[in-house]
Formats: structure tokens, C-alpha cells, sequence
């Protein structure tokens, strides 16, 4: 397939990323600033879907264009890298075992020490031009994932909610590139974003059920700020959005919309971000060089590489698949 077609989810964005991205409108003097440092020298095409493994104590994450999926041990600075032979849009740990992983063609049960893959559905199979991209887990062990148009072609995509029998329902349609997905402590509240939007939604959660009702707009990004990408939630049950093109990761009140503290990264296309660490008091923050221009990676030397803060507030253990 062309180069071009394959290029990752959000490329076509950074076009529209300013040359130095700011937060007038948006910042207020509350806003707290604080400066991510390196962790990891990689270099990834499109770093992403980062996840903390709590019962391993290691982040996992991606490469999409690379065709990579990465386990990274902090304590040792060990980054074990594994082919999956398609792009890869998110990773997830299983309960019983293993990972899931979105790839282009379909959402696969993946076997970390044999490699092997075991197709669990494939919802767009008959759609040509698609592929998967973010997800979770939401605190049933249900997979929740979405797609996105190669071509980007507006409204094209879905988000979709996978059990472990293998049962794929849409939840939502008419999405563009569909991005970060979290849920509140009381399992009452989801939130999740369809990155050309430039806002985070809301959505009333039935976990008993998995059904979502009364959407609303949580946050709204501006334009100066970048796009919202992957996200994660804290134990405040505030949200931490990476924002591409804004070389920044925001922490937002989903009840006001406001801005409450913002980690400075220096990348230019912000992509994911996760808690980690013995405490999950560390945020890992991933990045991508592809797609940038000659300039800007001369401003953003450090693209691709994955980096981390403490950021004063601990985040919450991800929900693995299954029951």
C-alpha cells in the first residue's frame, strides 16, 4: 500500500499545528506549568498507546507506523520491542494472559511470548481504507476501539465495544480519528474524544450494560493548543489530553472545561500518556517525528522519544480485558 495512505493517524493535522503553539485564551494565572524530561531515546515514527502494566510494573506502548509493540521496563531502561506486522493502533493487557491489540485489519487476542495472533472480530472488514486506532478497557473488561479513514475522510469512522466472547457492537459513528477513552472512578462518566473535534465528550456510563447516553462536551481545545490525542484520567478524575501539534500534555477539569495544569514536552506531536510507576505517580508521555518537516525537527530534535513528569497527583490502574 502507498506510503502516503498509511501515514499515521493524525499527520494530517500537523499541518495546522502552529510554528510556536500557545495557550493564550486558555491559560489563566492558576495554570500551573511543569517540564517533562526524557525517559526513553527512541525515536519512534508515531509513538503511542501508552498503558501501565500495574502487575508487571512496565509500560507498554506503540509505534503504529513502525508495526511495533513496545514493553519498557523503567528500572532497567530495558525496551523490549516486538513486530506485529500491521500497523498497530492501541494496546491493552488480558486477564488471562497476553495483550489485545487494534491492528489495521481487525482486533486480535495477541500471545507475548509466541507472537501468535487469534483474530477476536474484525467489525470493518468489509470497509476498504480503514483502520484501528486508540482504545481501552472500560471497568467491566470490555475493549472499547476506534477506527479512522486512511484517507481521512470526515465521519467515516466508528468507535466500537468488544467482550470477551468476541461481541462487537458500534456505540458511536460519524468520527473522524478516534482517539482517548476514559472513565471516571464511580464508573458513571466516560469520556472520549474524536480528535478533529477538538473537544473531549461526556457521556452518563451503565456498567452493568456498557450502554452510554447524554452526550455533552466536556473540554473544548483550542486552536492555538493542538488536537486532543490520546488521554488519561487521574485519581481527582481529571483529565490529562495529549495535544498534538501543541508540544504539551493538559490537564483539564471535565465539570468547569478549565485548564488546570499543562506539561510542557519538547515534541511537537504530543501523542499519548499514561501513569506509571510502584506509586502511579509518574506520567509517561509518548511523541512522534513523523510527519514533521526538516525545520521542525530541528526545533524538536527529541520527537519520538518517550519522556515523563511527576506531576504532584497520582493517576489510577488501567482496566485490563476480560472478567
Amino acid at each position: 500500500m502507498n506510503k502516503t495512505i498509511l501515514i499515521s493517524s493524525l499527520l494530517v493535522w500537523a499541518v495546522c499545528a502552529p510554528k510556536k503553539p500557545t495557550t493564550e485564551n486558555a491559560m489563566t494565572s492558576d495554570t500551573l506549568v511543569i517540564h517533562a524530561e526524557m525517559e526513553l531515546p527512541v525515536h519512534a515514527r508515531l509513538g503511542e498507546g501508552s498503558i501501565w502494566n500495574w502487575e508487571t510494573q512496565r509500560l507498554w506502548w506503540i509505534d503504529i507506523e513502525g508495526k511495533k509493540l513496545n514493553i519498557y521496563d523503567p528500572v532497567t531502561k530495558e525496551n523490549k520491542v516486538i513486530e506485529v506486522g500491521q500497523p498497530i493502533g492501541t494496546v491493552v493487557p488480558a486477564k488471562k494472559g497476553g495483550a489485545v491489540i487494534a491492528l489495521q485489519d481487525g482486533i486480535y487476542l495477541f500471545d507475548l511470548n509466541t507472537n501468535k495472533k487469534t483474530m477476536i472480530c474484525s467489525p470493518e472488514k468489509e470497509i476498504d481504507n480503514m483502520r484501528f486506532n486508540d482504545g481501552k478497557c472500560d471497568p467491566a473488561g470490555r475493549f472499547w476501539v476506534g477506527s479512522l479513514n486512511l484517507s481521512f475522510k470526515t465521519g467515516a469512522a466508528s468507535l466500537y465495544r468488544v467482550a470477551e466472547g468476541g461481541e462487537c457492537k458500534k456505540m458511536i459513528d460519524n468520527v473522524t480519528v478516534s482517539n482517548g477513552i476514559v472513565w471516571t472512578s464511580d464508573h458513571k462518566t466516560m469520556y472520549y474524544n474524536d480528535s478533529p473535534t477538538r473537544c473531549v465528550k461526556a457521556y452518563n456510563f451503565l456498567e452493568q450494560t456498557g450502554e452510554i447516553t447524554n452526550e455533552r462536551v466536556a473540554v473544548s481545545i483550542p486552536e492555538s493548543m493542538g488536537v486532543p490525542d490520546g488521554m488519561t484520567i487521574d485519581s481527582e478524575d481529571k483529565l490529562w489530553v495529549a495535544q498534538w501539534g501543541g508540544h504539551r500534555v493538559g490537564r483539564w477539569d471535565p465539570l468547569t472545561g478549565k485548564l488546570i495544569a499543562e506539561v510542557l514536552v519538547p515534541a511537537l506531536n504530543v501523542s499519548s500518556c499514561a501513569f506509571g510507576g510502584p506509586d502511579l505517580d509518574i506520567l509517561y508521555i509518548t511523541s512522534a517525528k513523523e510527519g514533521l518537516s526538516a525545520e521542525q525537527l530541528k526545533a524538536y530534535p527529541e520527537s519520538g522519544s518517550i519522556f515523563k513528569v511527576i506531576p504532584g497527583v497520582k493517576g489510577i490502574k488501567a482496566d485490563f480485558w476480560g472478567k
